[in-house]
């Protein structure tokens, strides 16, 4: 049996020493290199493998392939599954290496259509194809790192994946604490950060592959029935992420012709907004997706819905206080991560602009992670690529209509509405389909929940003091008031629950099969 609470808090709490370690790299990269031409070209270096990553691995790739994994695991033997993970690892590394190599030789390509606003600044156009030929590798290494993420999450072995990223930020610390200085331009150190970093991720799941006796294998043998199922799968998920990652990429255009650091200040607020996205909203979605597709492989409706239930109330729970924490301790957040050394007052004004628009896609974002994987169980990617595909166009007539008035913080706030637009139409959909069925007691559940976030907001306000005093603290009386400022929230918000009637113990939940 997988208690599926204990499993969301072991991921969780791995990804929260990833994360942590996420903004202490950052705060570093911050303190060394601040926000200007330098960091606007490796951030824009290193968004392009993580696109392409999102598109092929971690989404398209992983909404194909775990479903058809987890019918494989339910209803055909062992030796079985491993011939068609030896398959599909084959071909995977095959389409990687192909794409890797036009990357790196298509470099500078890759950025006149991503970055076109850098192209009038030939320092900094060259220095961003340096490198992106560095970086590009890391999407071989980091789409490996997911399929293998994928078998081992099948196969109940959460806590190996969520961990996994903490070598990336291990390499990214390492390199910009110690050998910044052997590159003439010392952020040159980052791109290799990401090399060895997407190598270090790749090495440390072998052996628990190995250990599950599931550790792929070459067999260029790829003409099977399942692999063929994956590949026909993919094609509308690849449409799908993609228009994500286009509108991300959009922005990245945008910003590139906005004022020097705007790609920095988008960068950092983004940041910040990942950490409850990532602990929350990826957490719920690796846990979610292969309990949902064994449901569905096995036809318990009933699992499915309680299910897809407890994933939306508790993805609220804990969302929303987030989101208003984000806003309401903009700048308490920026200045104890990022205000030091190269790193201004304007960056972090600009930032908190970035920082504030975002936060109202918050709830939204980690919604998608459990309404989408509810699609993608049924094998139905065609509905939420229809949805992107319309949110994609909202979000970009947003970008013009925002950008002209409120610059970088425009584009962060297109994607935050976009993303709720993209969340209720999810949920409307899902709403819809005879095998979804939505508990009794909803609208209790949301007064309360708005209730405890008013108070939480009332205290958070009360306490946090003035801006500028934040940027006249030293280091250790930032993360002293930073400190309390998150228990006074977090101690408001779930007492004034527990008031109401919200006993957390209801979400412990154990789904019912290995």
């Amino acid at each position: 049996m997988i208690n599926l609470s204990k499993a969301l808090a072991g991921v969780g709490g791995m990804t929260t020493v990833s994360r942590i370690l996420g903004f202490l790299r950052d705060s570093i990269i911050a303190r060394i290199f601040g926000a200007g031409m330098v960091t606007d070209a490796f951030f824009v270096a290193f968004k392009i493998p993580n696109l392409l990553r999102r598109i092929s691995a971690e989404g398209a790739f992983t909404q194909a392939f775990v479903p058809i994994l987890a019918e494989y695991k339910s209803n055909r033997s062992t030796k079985e599954t491993a011939v068609l993970i030896n398959k599909v690892a084959t071909l995977l590394g095959i389409f990687l290496i192909l794409v890797t190599m036009l990357g790196i030789f298509g470099a500078p390509w890759l950025i006149y259509l991503s970055a076109p606003g850098f192209a009038s600044d030939p320092e900094k156009f060259n220095l961003t194809v340096d490198m992106l030929r560095v970086t590009f590798p890391y999407i071989f290494f980091i789409s490996l790192v997911s399929m293998a993420g994928g078998i081992l999450n099948s196969y109940g072995k959460f806590i190996v994946p969520a961990f996994t990223p903490v070598w990336l930020n291990i390499s990214f610390i390492i390199a910009a604490l110690f050998f910044a200085d052997s590159f003439s331009q010392p952020v040159m150190v980052l791109a290799w950060a990401v090399f060895v970093g997407g190598i270090l991720q790749l090495i440390f799941q072998i052996p628990f592959l190995r250990q599950i006796g599931l550790l792929p294998k070459l067999d260029f043998k790829i003409n099977d029935p399942g692999v063929w199922r994956i590949t026909k799968l993919m094609g509308p998920a690849i449409l799908g992420v993609s228009v994500t990652q286009i509108s991300l990429l959009i922005n990245t255009i945008f910003a590139s012709f906005l004022a020097v650091g705007s790609v920095s200040w988008l960068y950092y607020a983004d940041r910040l907004m990942e950490f409850p996205v990532g602990v929350l909203g990826v957490a719920l979605s690796t846990i979610l997706l292969p309990s949902l597709s064994s449901s569905i492989s096995e036809n318990n409706k009933a699992e499915y819905s309680n299910l897809v239930n407890w994933g939306l109330k508790l993805s609220i729970l804990l969302s929303a206080p987030a989101a208003a924490a984000l806003c309401i301790l903009a700048i308490p957040l920026i200045t104890t991560l990022f205000f030091y050394g190269a790193f201004t007052e304007q960056d972090v004004l600009m930032t908190q602009y970035a920082l504030t628009a975002y936060s109202i896609g918050l709830i939204a974002l980690i919604l998608i992670k459990i309404l989408a994987p509810a699609f993608y169980a049924q094998k139905n990617i065609k509905t939420p690529v229809k949805i992107a595909i319309f949110t994609l166009f909202c979000t970009q007539v947003m970008n013009m209509i925002f950008i002209g008035f409120i610059g970088h913080a425009g584009l962060a706030l297109a994607i935050a509405i976009g993303a709720c637009i993209n969340a209720a139409l999810l949920f409307h959909h899902l709403k819809r389909s005879k095998i979804f069925v939505l508990e009794a007691g909803w609208m209790k559940f949301l007064a309360k929940i708005i209730f405890g976030l008013v108070v939480m907001s009332v205290s958070l306000l009360f306490f946090k003091g003035p801006d500028s005093i934040w940027l006249a603290y030293s280091v250790w009386e930032k993360i002293y008031h930073l400190c309390t400022l998150t228990l006074i929230g977090l101690a408001s918000y779930f007492i004034s629950l527990r008031m109401v009637g919200i006993n957390l113990t209801v979400f412990t939940r154990r789904l019912s099969k290995q």
